[in-house]
C-alpha cells in the first residue's frame, strides 16, 4: 500500500512539474500579447526606427507567430537582448521565445533547458578586416580579433587559430555594436562574428567599400527559434508559424496573391494550408485561418527574406543556402496537414 502512495505521489510530482513547465500559449492568449525576443540594433535583423518600431527578418518571424495566435501581426512586444542574458530572460519567463540571431547547438539545448524550432536563417561565422590587407583568415597570425561575448564566436575563432597554429588576441565585448566600434577605432586588426551580421554591420561604417569580408566560413551557424523545454503545445505553434512562411513559398503564395489562389485552387495541399479543409489550426489551439493569416499579414519566406535582408534592402545579401529547396536551399517545410 505504501509503495502504491508512493508511485501516486511520484506521478503527482512529474505531473504539477509538467504543468509548471506548461501552458505559454495560454499564458499568451491571456496577456493578449507576445513577448519575443531580438537581438540589438543589427540592421536586417532587428532594428528599431526614430519610432520605436522594429523591423527586420526575425522580427518577422515573431509577427508570424503572433498573427497564427492573434490574427494580428501587432500583437507582439519585442524585447531586445543581450547574448549573455538571452537563456536566463527565456527561461525566467521574460520572453515567450527567444531569437537574437541564436544559434542552435546541441549544449544550449542540454544545458540551458531551451528547445529549437525550425532554422530561420543558415549563416556561418565570419570575418572582416581593411580591404587589401589580407585575402585569408589563415593570415591574422599575432592579429587583434575583436567578437561579442556570451555566444558562439569566441570558441569558434579559439579552435580556429588553434586548428591552424596560430597565435591571436581575442578581445569580447559585451555587445556587437561596441566590438563594431573597436574594430572601427583601429583597437582591431579584425572583428568576427556571423557573416550576415557583418554584411549589416558593415553598412553602418563610413566607408563600408574600405572594409571586406573574408570568403572563408569559420562555422554552421543555424540561427532558429528558442523555447523552453517541457511545453509541446507552445513549441509547436512556434515550429510550425516558422515552417508556414516556407510552405508558402514553395507553393508559390505570398501577401499579394494569397486571396486569388484561395478562391480559385483546387489542390488539396493548398486548401488544407489556407484552412479551407481539415482542421489544422484547432489541433494546436489555434484558428483554422492561422496560416492564411500568417501569409496574408506577413507573408511568404522569400518576401520577408527580399525585404529585409535581400535584393530589397540596402544589405542585398544573396539568397544561397537560405533558399528554398526547390532551387537548391535549405529550407524545405514537413507537410502541413
Amino acid at each position: 500500500m505504501f509503495k502504491a502512495l508512493a508511485n501516486l505521489a511520484a506521478v503527482s510530482c512529474l505531473a504539477f512539474a509538467g504543468d509548471l513547465q506548461a501552458g505559454t500559449l495560454e499564458n499568451v492568449k491571456a496577456r493578449g500579447q507576445l513577448k519575443c525576443s531580438s537581438t540589438v540594433g543589427t540592421p536586417g535583423f532587428s532594428i528599431a526606427d526614430s519610432n520605436g518600431r522594429h523591423t527586420g527578418l526575425e522580427i518577422d518571424f515573431c509577427r508570424a507567430i503572433a498573427t497564427a495566435i492573434f490574427g494580428d501581426p501587432e500583437k507582439v512586444m519585442i524585447v531586445p537582448l543581450m547574448p549573455a542574458v538571452r537563456f536566463t530572460a527565456l527561461q525566467s519567463g521574460e520572453v515567450d521565445v527567444l531569437f537574437g540571431t541564436t544559434t542552435w547547438t546541441l549544449g544550449r539545448e542540454t544545458t540551458n533547458g531551451s528547445l529549437f524550432a525550425t532554422v530561420t536563417y543558415y549563416d556561418g561565422q565570419g570575418i572582416m578586416v581593411r580591404s587589401g590587407v589580407i585575402n585569408s583568415p589563415k593570415e591574422l597570425n599575432g592579429a587583434t580579433v575583436c567578437t561579442n561575448q556570451g555566444s558562439t564566436t569566441e570558441l569558434n575563432l579559439t579552435d580556429f587559430f588553434r586548428t591552424n597554429g596560430l597565435k591571436n588576441e581575442i578581445v569580447a565585448y559585451s555587445t556587437q555594436e561596441e566590438a563594431l566600434q573597436a574594430y572601427a577605432s583601429g583597437r582591431c586588426d579584425a572583428f568576427s562574428t556571423d557573416k550576415s551580421v557583418l554584411y549589416a554591420f558593415r553598412s553602418k561604417l563610413p566607408d563600408p567599400e574600405k572594409h571586406a569580408v573574408l570568403e572563408e566560413t569559420l562555422s554552421k551557424e543555424p540561427l532558429a527559434a528558442s523555447v523552453r523545454q517541457g511545453d509541446d503545445p507552445w513549441y509547436n505553434v512556434v515550429k510550425w508559424s516558422s515552417h508556414v512562411l516556407h510552405a508558402a513559398e514553395e507553393a508559390g503564395l505570398n501577401s499579394k496573391n494569397v486571396d486569388s489562389v484561395a478562391s480559385s485552387t483546387n489542390d488539396p495541399n493548398i486548401l488544407r494550408l489556407l484552412g479551407k479543409e481539415g482542421k489544422i489550426g484547432e489541433s494546436m489551439g489555434l484558428s483554422n485561418q492561422w496560416a492564411y493569416n500568417i501569409i496574408k499579414k506577413v507573408g511568404a519566406y522569400d518576401e520577408i527574406f527580399e525585404r529585409n535582408i535581400g535584393k530589397d534592402s540596402p544589405l542585398k545579401i544573396d539568397r544561397g543556402l537560405n533558399a528554398s529547396w526547390k532551387k537548391g536551399g535549405l529550407h524545405y517545410s514537413p507537410p502541413i496537414r
